[in-house]
């Protein structure tokens, strides 16, 4: 086996939802949404069963998806991209992230990753060759180290992973943020691998603004964006990449010896969703948000920490008196409370931060309800035994 998934182990999600389901627990530590499926893609999802070629599709993906990705690029984000040159579905952004990081990293290549992030990150990076370089943000406001990251930045440094809005702490990074990013980008010759899944989902005054929309970043960013996130259908897997011809050019040839195409007839269906109209989009930050609220002040009224959340579905709450270890405090809410959580330290490499855990909310509302009525049973098992 390679060393790079002989030392990873199951991830912390299969863990906890394996936990979750053993002991009939509310599932809050996996992040898929329940119940806001649209109904008009799942429909164009069906139509498409029968009206749409089951062989394969072009490797770029089916026109009709690239052409409604782009427009989509021009309708949100104001980018002029071209689908022909610009575009390339993938089976996921996942799948998407590991293109990018095949495509374009040699041996030894240094990436600069923002932590808390995304498992896949570090394990894609290294076997494609590459070295992470993490940078922390540390709770509760999420600050952008900026001398850190500058101190960081070698002869050897090749990208910047980029996840805004960002999972698991809900930070959306502003323009200041992105501008600073954008200057580094140009004055040390880097590109910029942009998670950008949760774009649509951004609550209040935050606005999602794509690093690529920053002039001086436009010919050096790869932005990529989930069907699943955006139409709460995560088992789909539809992804897709916008950049530059330079740069989708050896991502396209590295998609081409992963998974090659994505099923045509759900391209068929993201297209149509894509297209749907602003209350569809508005809809959904107002739904999120709505469940959001439910589960914050439920916790915040339990007495826990709650850190703001300015996109994604997940909220971070403090364990302060609850233990030391965020692993061992997720099995016993699982076990004893019947709530799964995501332990924040897990998307640490050093799980250097141990002090909060993720919830996801992108769940029913009396699920959400329910979660908290367990959490207020759990803690006052917890204080009478404490007696």
């Amino acid at each position: 086996m390679h060393p790079v998934f002989a030392t990873c182990g199951t991830s912390v999600f299969e863990e906890m939802s394996r936990l979750s389901a053993a002991h009939g627990a509310i599932n809050l530590g996996q992040g898929f949404p329940v119940g806001m499926e649209p109904p008009e893609v799942l429909a164009a999802a069906a139509r498409a069963m029968n009206e749409v070629s089951h062989q394969y599709p072009p490797m770029m993906g089916m026109p009709v998806l690239r052409q409604a990705v782009a427009e989509a690029n021009r309708r949100f984000w104001g980018l002029d991209v071209d689908w022909e040159t610009e575009v390339l579905i993938t089976s996921g952004a996942t799948e998407a992230l590991a293109d990018c990081f095949f495509a374009l990293l040699n041996p030894g290549d240094e990436v600069i990753v923002f932590q808390p992030a995304y498992d896949s990150y570090g394990v894609a990076i290294r076997r494609a060759g590459g070295v992470p370089v993490p940078i922390r943000l540390d709770p509760p406001d999420w600050d952008l180290p900026r001398q850190r990251i500058v101190d960081a930045i070698t002869p050897r440094t090749r990208l910047i992973v980029l996840n805004s809005p960002m999972n698991p702490i809900g930070k959306v990074f502003d323009r200041d943020e992105l501008a600073f990013l954008a200057d580094l980008l140009d004055r040390h010759d880097l590109i910029a691998v942009c998670d950008e899944v949760y774009e649509h989902i951004t609550f209040d005054d935050a606005l999602h603004i794509p690093l690529m929309t920053l002039p001086q970043a436009r010919e050096r960013c790869l932005r990529i964006g989930s069907a699943g996130k955006t139409f709460s259908v995560t088992g789909w897997k539809v992804g897709y990449v916008t950049a530059p011809p330079a740069l989708l050019g050896p991502v396209a040839r590295a998609h081409q010896f992963l998974t090659f195409t994505t099923p045509p007839m759900l391209q068929s269906a993201v297209a149509v969703g894509l297209g749907l109209g602003n209350d569809y989009f508005d809809g959904l930050k107002a739904t999120l948000r709505q469940r959001r609220d439910v589960l914050a002040a439920g916790l915040r009224g339990l007495g826990i920490e709650v850190l703001p959340c300015d996109g994604t579905y997940f909220l971070c709450a403090g364990i302060t008196g609850l233990g030391d270890d965020d692993h061992a405090l997720c099995r016993r809410l699982t076990a004893e409370a019947g709530i799964a959580a995501i332990p924040l330290s897990s998307f640490y490499e050093d799980r250097a931060v141990r002090s909060h855990l993720r919830f996801c909310f992108a769940k029913e509302t009396v699920d959400l309800e329910r979660a908290v009525v367990r959490i207020e049973s759990w803690l006052g098992q917890r204080q009478r035994r404490a007696i």
